[in-house]
């Protein structure tokens, strides 16, 4: 059932402006993808490996965001503005506490990793280039998060946007000077794409903290230290959706190693791929966003069934608005394609996959509201249990087993993909229909 106008008109007015800065980043990570591009298949799979063993490094800090958007709703719900920004606080310093020892260790074991997880000794050499530049970035990563969860719980999604979108065309303008030399950059091929990311990430930090210095201090920003229970309080809310991050990122990681034991033609188109599913699903994830406030603010006032509403609610027109955006690269696979990948055979291979990908993303966006508002309740370890689950014992082994061992190759492994995303959906509006979430206290 489609919601009532009212409802609708505000899940946009807090969805909208985070779906904006979210598609901004997927734009922009196909304008990285499609500067790499020009530099060959290597260069591609480098930065697409590079790229996500860095998401991998940088899980366990994720969580924050979560976590403090989750309590902020909470507070605000409650009625009590100078506590508003108190969490954020807690989410400062836990993400300076978790970053520094991760900095370290990704730091020493960049190159062993990369030999780890490609058997392609070029890929591996460009790979290692690409995540020691994008190591630094597991701090900017981990306070931009709480940020994040900061102004999306106290419904001013507009500052995540606009500071998102100088962020990704920061990330823009400094990967293609210091990829190609331009702007009297040195030219640094794939270790320049993974600097200008870096350094993107750090001005967005210091965007949102002039921000909240700005804007949050009268509601508790920077208002004392931090008590060792209310960091305490907020690693515990944190820490499943963070451990969720980080088998979610592994796993991807885990997939481009599977991958990369067929071919490394299939690891580029891989790369290609999941580049456009992240450009199809990150609206879903910006209005999961938006759903997770709703569903905090509504449990903050003690309306548990407004709440579950809010949820149904943003489901629904995720799915719809989803599913027709996707309906272009289901008729048009060759055209997206060939932006990135400059050879037929590549394309050939990557087409029926794409397509596949495009038909499937309503249930892809049903099952990422569904999460959000789950950890949006404070109902962290559920989405941690369900996806982990599917991921490393059912599709993982399973692709294993198809692609490299069996040699059914790419499309074989994409299909059980797909698959494990609709488990996932599935499981997920289970227990969002159970309502046990409803008595989490934050």
């Amino acid at each position: 059932m489609i919601p009532t106008k009212v409802r609708t008109q505000r899940i946009f007015g807090i969805a909208l402006p985070i779906m904006g800065g979210m598609v901004s980043q997927s734009i922009l990570n196909l304008v990285d993808a499609y500067f790499v591009g020009k530099l060959g298949s290597v260069a591609l799979a480098s930065v697409g490996l590079g790229s996500y063993a860095a998401f991998l490094a940088a899980a366990l800090v994720l969580g924050l965001g979560s976590g403090v958007q989750a309590t902020v709703a909470r507070r605000k719900g409650e009625g009590d503005p100078s506590k508003f920004a108190v969490p954020l606080n807690s989410g400062l310093v836990l993400a300076i506490i978790i970053a520094a020892p991760l900095m370290a260790f990704f730091f020493l074991i960049s190159t062993p990793l990369m030999q780890l997880l490609s058997s392609d000794p070029l890929v591996a050499s460009a790979s290692s280039d690409y995540f020691t530049a994008r190591v630094p970035g597991i701090l900017a990563l981990g306070l931009n998060f709480s940020f994040r969860g900061y102004w999306n719980g106290i419904n001013r999604s507009m500052v995540y946007m606009r500071t998102l979108i100088v962020m990704h065309i920061s990330n823009a303008v400094l990967s293609y000077g210091f990829i190609f030399g331009a702007f009297g950059l040195p030219e640094l091929g794939v270790y320049g794409a993974g600097l200008g990311t870096t350094l993107a990430l750090f001005i967005a930090s210091f965007l949102y903290f002039i921000q909240c210095y700005m804007q949050a201090r009268p509601f508790g920003f920077l208002a004392k230290r931090p008590s060792t229970e209310a960091l305490s309080t907020l690693f515990k809310l944190s820490f499943p959706a963070s451990i969720q991050q980080f088998f979610f990122a592994a796993g991807l990681t885990a997939l481009f190693w599977i991958v990369g034991q067929i071919g490394t033609p299939e690891l580029s188109v891989v790369h290609v791929l999941i580049t456009f599913v992240l450009f199809l699903i990150l609206p879903s994830m910006g209005m999961g966003l938006g759903a997770a406030s709703l569903v905090g603010q509504a449990l903050g006032r003690g309306d548990k069934d407004d709440a579950y509403q809010w949820g149904k609610d943003v489901t629904v027109l995720a799915v719809i608005i989803l599913t027709a955006i996707s309906l272009p690269l289901v008729f048009f696979p060759d055209f997206a394609l060939g932006l990135f990948l400059h050879e037929q055979h590549l394309i050939e291979l990557g087409r029926v996959p794409l397509q596949l990908s495009a038909l499937f993303i309503g249930v892809d966006a049903a099952g990422l509201v569904l999460m959000h508002t789950l950890l949006g309740a404070g109902d962290s370890k559920t989405v941690m249990k369900i996806t982990i689950t599917t991921q490393w014992l059912l599709f993982l082994p399973a692709a294993f087993i198809v692609g490299p061992v069996l040699g059914y190759g790419l499309f074989s492994v994409w299909v059980l993909q797909l698959l494990q995303r609709f488990l996932v959906a599935l499981g997920l509006s289970y227990q969002w229909r159970r309502r046990q979430w409803a008595h989490i206290e934050l």
